[in-house]
């Protein structure tokens, strides 16, 4: 059964930077598309950014380019999202998905951007 547990969230000011990271287990990781997906309380759930198998970076959110940065590691079966120059705005709980599914129950890591 496919898993994807997420980490790195936490509380910072706006202008901090967080990594996150996503730890894939039931599944051949490397062979996938991955994402990192949000949602803010009482909206829907936005793209952030998706990456290709062989690590490229395949788009980026228009509210977080040049900001987020994707990079997957298929050795260690772990997807990484570095968050800079944070905003409230950017306030969500944040998950990992294969490309094109819905994150499961449980899963997600909450970032908090507040001064």
């Amino acid at each position: 059964e496919a898993q994807l547990v997420e980490s790195g969230g936490g509380l910072v000011q706006p202008g901090g930077s967080l990594r996150l990271s996503c730890e894939a287990s039931g599944f051949d990781f490397s062979s996938y598309n991955m994402s990192w997906v949000r949602q803010a309380p009482g909206k829907g759930l936005e793209y952030v950014s998706t990456i290709n198998p062989a690590g490229v970076p395949i788009v980026y959110g228009l509210s977080v380019k040049g900001r987020f940065t994707i990079s997957r590691d298929n050795a260690k079966n772990t997807l990484y999202l570095q968050l800079n120059s944070l905003k409230t705005e950017d306030t969500a709980m944040y998950y990992c998905i294969k490309y094109g599914t819905l994150p499961s129950p449980g899963q997600g890591t909450q970032v908090t951007v507040s001064s």
